[in-house]
């Protein structure tokens, strides 16, 4: 399984969760108000710290423009996009024409109690090249993304049966809350979780120390070993 940490702005944090054994790494361009958001020139430079350090960057963004989200990817040569908040699936099949090949495009799904906001279109985003989706939690006010609001363990697993993809986990993970999801876990498209609050020290920083007791937790005795390719079946 794969360990996501999400939000860095600074190229210690990128040293820090590479020490701590993660996958993947967020890096938010286009998030407008995000406390975490990034310029293209930053984002290139966090990109190219990441691809040394270890963990695959990854863009996280709100956008549907495509020629930005494509000059985004060629200029800071990022191999994962996350599609966050709700662009249709044109968006995905004109990453696919404009990016390079090989890139990873994960969507999120955004889950409101037990029902999936883009029910609807989950076989369109498969058809247009998704390679994986990510699941989470929309907020009672609609707030979407880094909510610390968690999912039910039958609420992933219905959604995880529902759809053809992998999945990742999002929404309030933490080090202490590994054990609440056995089916989810142990579904055969389980690809891994993104986590954000539960690695910030009190700074608000990604801290290793907090990072490394998710990783543990989560993927005992797997130590840093990495492979970011999207599982099968």
């Amino acid at each position: 399984m794969l360990v996501k940490f999400c939000g860095a702005t600074t190229t210690a944090e990128v040293d820090a969760m590479a020490a701590s054994g993660a996958d993947l790494i967020g890096l938010w361009h286009h998030i407008p108000g995000g406390h975490a958001d990034l310029t293209l020139d930053r984002l290139t430079a966090l990109s190219a710290r990441a691809r040394t350090a270890g963990p695959a960057p990854v863009l996280v963004t709100f956008s549907a423009d495509t020629d930005t989200l494509a000059a985004a990817v060629h200029a800071a040569r990022i191999p994962w996009i996350q599609l966050h908040g709700f662009q249709p699936p044109g968006v995905l099949r004109a990453l696919r024409a404009k990016c390079p090949d090989g890139l990873k495009i994960a969507k999120v799904l955004h889950v409101r109690d037990d029902t999936c906001l883009e029910g609807r279109l989950t076989a369109a985003y498969e058809r247009a090249g998704a390679d994986c989706f990510l699941f989470d939690a929309v907020t009672g006010d609609g707030r979407v993304g880094s909510t610390a609001q968690r999912l039910d363990d039958t609420t992933v697993t219905k959604l995880a049966d529902a759809t053809g993809l992998p999945f990742l986990l999002a929404g309030g993970l933490g080090p202490d809350n590994h054990g609440d999801f056995p089916a989810a876990t142990a579904h055969p498209r389980f690809y891994g979780i993104d986590v954000d609050s539960a690695a910030r020290g009190d700074d608000g920083l990604l801290n290793e120390p907090r990072a490394t007791a998710v990783t543990a937790a989560w993927r005992p005795g797997r130590g840093a070993d990495r492979d970011t390719r999207p599982a099968t079946g």
